[in-house]
């Protein structure tokens, strides 16, 4: 099964329609997403809770990593750089923190609020190389961008 973007965007619009509460809204839609697609093995969010520090918010799927710094890993990048990151293969991605030994590739996203504050990360991972696409970033950006703006 692979995602239908438009459902998708619609299914978690029309559920957060309203709702204003971040943590709320990362429950939602890290519960709709995991449950979207076979290639979502991990979904959640690492959240910004201090400069320079993530720590690990609403998800599914196994245990996440309690804390990531910005200068670790593929979601300190995301955060850092404020762009998002695809990895096909973490194996290959310097500093890679390997939260679950499965995870073969990785897509973060970087969560702005109407501010224009970095709130948090979304960190999708999978147990199939370069499982993600430029496509996929373009709606996941969009998915964010509806929920948090």
């Amino acid at each position: 099964m692979t995602v239908n973007y438009q459902d998708l965007n619609a299914r978690i619009a029309s559920l957060c329609e309203g709702e204003t509460d971040e943590i709320a809204l990362m429950a939602t839609i890290s519960g709709e997403l995991f449950h979207s697609d076979d290639r979502f093995d991990w979904v959640g969010f690492y959240r910004v809770t201090a400069p320079e520090m993530l720590k690990v918010g609403p998800y599914q799927g196994g245990h996440g990593c309690l804390t990531i710094p910005f200068s670790r890993g593929v979601c300190g990048a995301a955060a850092r750089l404020r762009e998002t990151q695809i990895v096909a293969d973490v194996n290959a991605f310097a500093g890679h923190i390997a939260c679950a030994s499965s995870t073969q590739s990785e897509i973060v996203l970087p969560v702005i609020n109407a501010s224009g504050d970095l709130i948090a990360v979304l960190d999708i991972d999978s147990n199939q190389p370069n499982a993600f696409t430029d496509e996929d970033a373009k709606h996941l950006q969009a998915i964010l961008a509806d929920a948090f703006s």
